[in-house]
Order: C-alpha cells, then sequence, then structure tokens
C-alpha cells in the first residue's frame, strides 16, 4: 500500500511503518485460522482410523526419528510408503506424543490452516496481476478471501484434515500452493536476487511435494499453465522467460519416479485385476460426482468400496457431461483464460488418481478433491462476483458459514469408529469393506458378537472372496463356546484365498496352540507368519510362547523374545516371560529378576510380575522382606490372586512370630481356590507343629490326598501324623506304601515301615 502524506506535507517512519501494515490481509488470514479452529475444534480426540492402523499404529519406522534411514524409507506396503517427508511427520508426532492423537491432529490442521493461507495469498496475488486487476484488483482482498474461505470450511475437505492418514493429501496440498505461490513472487520482482530467491523456494516446495505424495507430478505444468494465463502471456513466452525453470521443476520427475517404484505394493497401477478401460469409464462418473459433490457436498461417504465393473447404461451420462465439461475447458482456456486455468486446475489436480491407472481398491475418495476443490470455489466466487459485484460479498459469508457448519456436523461422523463406519454402511450399504470394518468395530465387545458377525457374514454375500472378512469371522467365531471348528474353517479359507495373509496364520496359529495336541500346527503358522511379517513383536512373542511350550526348544523361545523386544524395547510381557524362563533355569535367577524388574518399570501394575519377582526374591538369600513386599503389592492390585497369597503365606511361615498370618492366609487362599491341594498340604505342615491341632494337621493332608491323591509328600507327612496317634498304625503303614510306589529311591521311608512292621508283630 503506497503511503500517503501527512496533513502538514511530511510522514514520521513510525505512521508511514503502520500504514504498511496489511491490515486487510491480516484479518483475513485470522478469520481463516478462527473458522478452521471452529470447525475442526471437536476432532482433536477423533481415533486412529482404518488405515492409520499401518501407517501410525503398526508403523515402526516411525519410533525412532535416528537414524533417519527408516523414516526416510517407510514400508511400501502401508499409505506411508514412497512418501520419505510425509513418514517424517509422523515420526515427529510421534517423537513428541507416541501415539496419543492429539498431536496428529493438531498438526493435520495446521497444515490446512496454513494450506488456506497460502491459497488465499495465492488467489489475492493473481488477481491482482494487470491481466485481472482491472475487473478484481479493488476487490482483490475480499474475494481471495472468499475462495479461501469456502475451500478451507469445505465438508469435502473433512478426510484430508480429520483423517488422519491423510495427512498425505493436505501436506502436498500445501506444497503444491507454496511451489506455485513462489513462482508468482519470483516471477512478479524485477530484483534478479529475489527472483532467484523465490524461483529456488518453488523448486525446493516441489521437491517437498513430491516426497509427500505422487500428486505432485502436475505442479511443474500447472505452473507453467499459470505463467502463460496471468504473466507472459502465451506459452511461448513463458518457456521464453522460464524455461530454464521448467528444466529444473521437469527434473524433479526423476526422484518421483524413484518414489513411485512401490505404488503396485500399495494396490496402484496396471495390474491389478482391472482393466484400464473399465477403470477409466468409472472414472468418468466419479469426476462428475466429485464435481456435484464440491457444489453440493452431500451425502460425504468415508469410503466408497472398491472397483466395481460398470454397465455402459450407468455410465454413458457421465461420459457425455464429462466430455462436455472438458470441451468447455479447453475452449476457455483460449478464449477465457483466466476461467480456462481455473477449470483445468479442477481436471489437472484430478488426473493422477482419476485417470485410466487404476487404484483399485478405492476408486472414489473425498480426499482427493482437496487441492481440485479451489479451482471450482474460484470460478464460483469470481462468476457470481462478476455478475452481482460487491452486492455478492453476504451471499459468499452465509455460503461459508453454511458450508463450515456442515463440516461442523460431519466431523461428529469421526467422532468414534462405530460412528464413521456405521454412517458408511448406513450410505453404502453394498460396500464389503465397510460392513467387514463395522463388524471389526463390534467384535470386541461381547455383547455385539453377533452384530460383529451378522456385518461378516454381509460382507462375504457381497464379496465371497474376501480373505480379511473370513478372517475376521474367523475370530468372531473363535471367541463363542463350541465353534472352534467353524473359526479353523474360516482362517483356513482365508489362508485359500490369500496364502500371504499374515493376520492369518497368526490367527490360526493362536487357535491351535489351545488345543491339545495342535502345538507344532499352531508353530508352523506362527513362522509362516513372521516370513511374511518379519517386524511384528507380537507374533515372536506368541511364537515364543509356543516354543517354551514345547520340550527342547527354550532356546529357541529365548530367541523369539529377545527378537521382540529388539522389535519392540517396551513389551512388558515379553519381558515378564523372558524372565520366567530364566527364573526356572540355574544360574540364571539376576536375569530373571532384572527381566521382571524392566516389567514392573513399564507396567507397574503388572500383578503377575510382582508375584514372580517375589518368587525370584524369595529364591535369593537374605531377600524375603522384599519377596514379602512384592506378593503383597501383586495381592493390592489383583486381590483374588491365589498363587500369590499362598506364596505369601510360605515367606510367612519362615518368620518368626508371623505364623497366625500365614495360616490367614493360608485359609483366604483356600476360600478364593478350595481345589489347591499344595495349600491343604503346607496348612497341614502348620497344624502339624503346633500343640493340639495334629487332628487339623490329618484332615488337611487327608483333603490334599482326595484332591490330588498321587500327592507323595503328603502321603508321608500324613504317615508320620498317624505315628503320632494311638491305634492308626495301620493307616500310617498303607501310606507309608503308597508313599514308596510314588518314590521307591526314598531309603529313609523304607526304614520308616521297616521299623513299623517289626513293631505290629
Amino acid at each position: 500500500m503506497p503511503a500517503q502524506n501527512s496533513p502538514t506535507g511530511n510522514a514520521t517512519a513510525g505512521s508511514v511503518a503502520a500504514r504498511r501494515v496489511d491490515w486487510a490481509g491480516l484479518a483475513s488470514v485470522l478469520i481463516l485460522a478462527a473458522g478452521a479452529l471452529a470447525v475442526y475444534w471437536q476432532t482433536f480426540s477423533v481415533p486412529l482410523l482404518f488405515d492409520d492402523a499401518s501407517s501410525i499404529a503398526g508403523n515402526s519406522s516411525i519410533h525412532r526419528l535416528w537414524p533417519l534411514g527408516p523414516v526416510l524409507s517407510p514400508p511400501n506396503d502401508a499409505g506411508v510408503g514412497g512418501r520419505p517427508l510425509y513418514n517424517l511427520s509422523y515420526a515427529l508426532n510421534y517423537a513428541f506424543g507416541g501415539t496419543a492423537v492429539f498431536g496428529y491432529h493438531l498438526v493435520n490442521l495446521l497444515i490446512h490452516v496454513s494450506a488456506g493461507w497460502i491459497l488465499f495469498a495465492l488467489v489475492r496475488g493473481t488477481l491482482r496481476r494487470p491481466v485481472l486487476a482491472a475487473r478484481f484488483g479493488p476487490a482483490a482482498t475480499a474475494l481471495a478471501l472468499a475462495i479461501s474461505a469456502i475451500w478451507t470450511w469445505h465438508p469435502l475437505q473433512t478426510e484430508s484434515v480429520t483423517y488422519l492418514s491423510q495427512r498425505a493429501e493436505s501436506l502436498m496440498g500445501l506444497f503444491y500452493l507454496l511451489t506455485l505461490y513462489c513462482f508468482m513472487r519470483g516471477a512478479g520482482t524485477d530484483d534478479q536476487k529475489n527472483r532467484r530467491i523465490w524461483f529456488t523456494f518453488s523448486v525446493l516446495a516441489c521437491l517437498a511435494g513430491v516426497a509427500t505424495k505422487e500428486v505432485i507430478v502436475t505442479a511443474p505444468l500447472m505452473v507453467f499453465l499459470y505463467d502463460r494465463t496471468f504473466i507472459s502471456g502465451s506459452f511461448a513466452g513463458a518457456w521464453r522467460r522460464h524455461g530454464r525453470l521448467y528444466w529444473v521443476l521437469a527434473a524433479t520427475w526423476l526422484p518421483l519416479g524413484y518414489l513411485m517404484l512401490g505404488l503396485h505394493q500399495r494396490g496402484v497401477g496396471f495390474g491389478q485385476g482391472v482393466a484400464w478401460w473399465a477403470y477409466g469409464l468409472v472414472e468418468c462418473r466419479v469426476v462428475v460426482k466429485y464435481l456435484l459433490l464440491a457444489l453440493w457436498p452431500h451425502p460425504l461417504v468415508f469410503d466408497y468400496g472398491e472397483f466395481v465393473a460398470p454397465r455402459l447404461s450407468e455410465i454413458w451420462p457421465s461420459l457425455l457431461v464429462l466430455a462436455s465439461l472438458l470441451t468447455a475447458a479447453v475452449v476457455s482456456l483460449r478464449r477465457w483464460p483466466a476461467v480456462g486455468f481455473a477449470a483445468c486446475w479442477f481436471f489437472v489436480l484430478l488426473a493422477p488418481t482419476s485417470s485410466i491407472v487404476p487404484i483399485a481398491g478405492q476408486p472414489m475418495a473425498e480426499s482427493r478433491v482437496y487441492l481440485a476443490l479451489a479451482g471450482i470455489a474460484a470460478l464460483v466466487v469470481l462468476g457470481v462476483f462478476s455478475r452481482a459485484g460487491r452486492w455478492s460479498m453476504p451471499f459468499f459469508a452465509v455460503v461459508a458459514l453454511g458450508l463450515g457448519l456442515a463440516s461442523a456436523r460431519r466431523n461428529r461422523d469421526y467422532a468414534s469408529t462405530a460412528a464413521l463406519w456405521s454412517d458408511t454402511v448406513a450410505k453404502c450399504p453394498a460396500n464389503a469393506r465397510a460392513h467387514n470394518n463395522l463388524g471389526e468395530v463390534w467384535l470386541p465387545i461381547p455383547e455385539r458378537s453377533n452384530d460383529a458377525i451378522a456385518h461378516f457374514q454381509e460382507a462375504l454375500r457381497l464379496k465371497p472372496d474376501f480373505a480379511e472378512a473370513h478372517t475376521n469371522l474367523g475370530s468372531a467365531f473363535a471367541k463363542l463356546p463350541g465353534r472352534l471348528d467353524e473359526a479353523i474353517a474360516q482362517y483356513q479359507e482365508a489362508l485359500r484365498l490369500k496364502p500371504d495373509s499374515s493376520e492369518a496364520h497368526f490367527n490360526l496359529g493362536t487357535l491351535l496352540a489351545k488345543l491339545p495336541g495342535r502345538l507344532d500346527e499352531a508353530i508352523a503358522h506362527y513362522q509362516e507368519a513372521l516370513r511374511l511379517k518379519p517386524d511384528s513383536p507380537i507374533n515372536h512373542f506368541d511364537l515364543g510362547n509356543a516354543l517354551a511350550r514345547t520340550p527342547g526348544r527354550l532356546d529357541d523361545a529365548i530367541a523369539q523374545y529377545q527378537e521382540a523386544l529388539r522389535l519392540k524395547p517396551d513389551f512388558a510381557e515379553a519381558h515378564f516371560n523372558l524372565g520366567n524362563i530364566w527364573l526356572d533355569l540355574p544360574g540364571r535367577l539376576d536375569d530373571a529378576i532384572a527381566q521382571f524388574q524392566e516389567a514392573l518399570r513399564l507396567k507397574p501394575d503388572y500383578p503377575e510380575a510382582h508375584f514372580n519377582l517375589g518368587n525370584a526374591w524369595l529364591a535369593t538369600p537374605g531377600r524375603l522382606d522384599d519377596a514379602i513386599a512384592q506378593f503383597q503389592e501383586a495381592l493390592r492390585l489383583k486381590p483374588d490372586f491365589a498363587e500369590a497369597r499362598f506364596n505369601l503365606a510360605n515367606a510367612l511361615v519362615a518368620i518368626p512370630g508371623r505364623i497366625n498370618e500365614a495360616i490367614a492366609e493360608y485359609q483366604e487362599t483356600l476360600r478364593l481356590k478350595p481345589d489347591y491341594p499344595e495349600v491343604h498340604f503346607n496348612l497341614g505342615n502348620v497344624w502339624a507343629k503346633a500343640p493340639g491341632r495334629l487332628t487339623d494337621a490329618i484332615a488337611q493332608y487327608q483333603e490334599a490326598l482326595r484332591q490330588k491323591p498321587d500327592y507323595a509328600e503328603a502321603h508321608f507327612n500324613l504317615a508320620v501324623a498317624l505315628l503320632n496317634l494311638r491305634g492308626r498304625n495301620g493307616e500310617a503303614a498303607a501310606h507309608l506304601e503308597a508313599f514308596l510306589r510314588l518314590r521307591p529311591e526314598n531309603e529313609a521311608a523304607r526304614q520308616l515301615l521297616a521299623k513299623l512292621r517289626t513293631s505290629q508283630r
């Protein structure tokens, strides 16, 4: 804004600086940010959804920021594959907050608001270019605010902002807009140094987009078209003035091509079982649908389902509409270049995903309209303004506010996975994947198991070869009594359809490990699951559990637990199970203690770890008090922990003056678990030493033997107790004989029995 003279003809430095503040622009960006915050305020607690499981929760490459190698080379079979900068953004989130969703949503919103600001600056700068300034220049700020507010607050953007895995779209959109904005600034200055700086930033922004998402491939073309339309006036002029820049921008396609090598693993490209021409026909209808949703965003659907072969009767109306619109865009590009640019913006931005290159798993997704929507918003706003002038401004405000309210309402559908998938099923009842995912929501809830089964069965009715639904149906059956055979059959069918399903192998292994005589089969399935997914700590852990139960395989079990801990050092259960093995091996007591202590550091409310650490201290000279403290802590966390009460009683027995406490613990243990022969035996031992309680001791030994007839020690101690009662020698001899049948090598018992028989003669 040019400075104006003061009434005296002079302007102080302070007043000139004050007048140069772009108050209108500052107010506009604040309005954009405040509106976006109001729209997305309720989304900060939206849980991880759908692909978030692989991109965030199950993405081990984001667990460490250093070394950067794994962060910048994420797995190709997840949404982060081939997108290193996008994956780095998740790694930064993880470094500050783990998988807590607040930070991820905050970053998503900041990216979206930043993109809205850049769009505002780009549109305002474009409207002030000589080619448009006469018509739109005086209202450039208001029009740029209207376009960017409609774009920022539009309900179609909710998927790209609220769904964390679509950060790729919004982050790429930010870099795309920066590429164009920096070019506009560089081309608009005569200062060669500033021009080089802005052009350098334009190239860097494009490179950042390359490392974020593949749609950036069209950015050099759109910069060239922008140059022709608003700056140079012709393609030849654009090339003559900025040809070297276009060569540099085009060079970004080389690293992009390298990063795109893994696209096929993400279900993109030819050879997905979908004919290119059939996919192209479906996308004709999809693009028209995008256009309609841009103008009237209802109904919005989170997941439109997988590719379905089209019928020509369904496609030809959309084909005609799309052909007409494309023709109009090309004609406009020549006759009304600004209109043509906005129209081409919409179609060019959609071209990478809505063409003949199949994305069979998801041929339509609202997030793909993220940046393309700006072209429609610009056409509508500038078209209405051209007709109604300044009287259109209240209309734009009402439209933007209405769209913001609709976005806030749409975000309520994301409040939970149950709400989102229920909404999706209601709007797309023929979507097998939506039924499967809603079933997964209900699967962990016992009272909703029938609903889960119903949705899995509906998914299979719609798509009989849906391996994942077979796996999930197997998991549902596995939770129900008497349906294990059906569960096994479902897992086996899933593996017939998809032999490389790590999840199906793992789940089948887990089920077989619980069945008598099937442990070897379980181990084979665990091993196959690990071959397919070697970086799964839970797979290594469960294989370790199976191997620990197999004679002679303790070393293999240890190796699996150690690998699980290498992949997930904070895996408390793996530390605990490894400690259990060390506890049973001679000379490894210190190792066991270290593992239990680490498990408790990670998970202080782990009663079983307190219990086994107590057992380890019990076996360590001079640590009896520590053992008692651990047993007591285990019981504080889990009062019905019978084994911990038993061992606490055993520890108390060894301390003079605490025998009554020990007796109380034994009795409470028997109240919790009456069929516990070892407790009866130990309580019998206590009574045997107490004056006048010999008959109580005998009763406890007898109960121990009733529950466990081959309990050798109980036979012997009962025999000794009976010898102290007159007339019970015959019973004592019988129990000594029983003891010797179980322990024939015990010479002391043999001599006692011989002495008893001699005395009876």
